[in-house]
C-alpha cells in the first residue's frame, strides 16, 4: 500500500520526523517569546507603583510565567523524546520510529503532534505513551484491535 510518490521508507521517515521537529520548533519559539513578553511586562510593572493594582497585576504576571515555564519545561521533554526516534531501520513489531497503516489511519509513532502530511497521504503522530500508541505497541502486522470503538487492522509496518 505504502506509495508515497516514489520515496524510499527511510526519506519519509525523516520527513515524518522533520515535520514533527519543525512543529515542536515552531511551539517552543512561541513558548519562549511569551515568556520574554512576561518578563518584559514584570519590568514594566515594577517601574508601576499604583499600590493593590501594581501588586495584582504583578502576581499575575508571575502565575503567567510559572505557567509558561510549565509548558516550556514539557516542550523541551518532547524534544528530548523526538531526538530518541530512530528512523534507520525498520522492524516488524511495532516500537518507537515505526510507521504504521491500518485500515482506518496511518501513524508515526513518535511524539503526539496530531497530523502530518507527506504528498496525498496523512500520518497522525503519536507519542508510544498515548492511548492509541499503547494499543498499537508491540503489535504486528494482521493484528486487530479496538479503540474507542472502531475496529483497527494493521495492514503495514515499516
Amino acid at each position: 500500500m505504502f506509495n508515497s510518490k516514489k520515496m524510499t521508507i527511510q526519506e519519509l521517515k525523516f520527513e515524518l520526523q522533520q515535520q514533527c521537529k519543525d512543529l515542536i520548533k515552531s511551539r517552543h519559539r512561541s513558548i519562549l517569546n511569551t515568556i520574554s513578553d512576561i518578563e518584559t511586562s514584570l519590568k514594566d510593572e515594577s517601574k508601576s507603583t499604583s499600590g493593590d493594582k501594581h501588586h495584582t497585576g504583578r502576581a499575575m504576571l508571575q502565575i503567567e510565567r510559572e505557567n509558561a515555564g510549565k509548558q516550556l519545561n514539557e516542550i523541551e521533554k518532547v524534544i528530548r523524546q523526538l531526538d530518541k526516534v530512530n528512523i534507520s531501520d525498520t522492524s516488524e513489531t511495532i516500537r518507537l520510529g515505526s510507521i504504521i497503516e491500518t485500515n482506518q489511519a496511518n501513524f508515526f509513532i513518535s511524539i503526539s503532534v496530531g497530523k502530518l502530511q507527506v504528498h496525498d497521504t496523512i500520518y497522525l503522530g503519536v507519542a508510544p505513551a498515548a492511548p492509541i500508541g499503547r494499543c498499537l505497541l508491540g503489535k504486528v502486522k494482521n493484528d486487530q484491535f479496538n479503540f474507542k470503538g472502531v475496529f483497527y487492522r494493521i495492514l503495514n509496518i515499516y
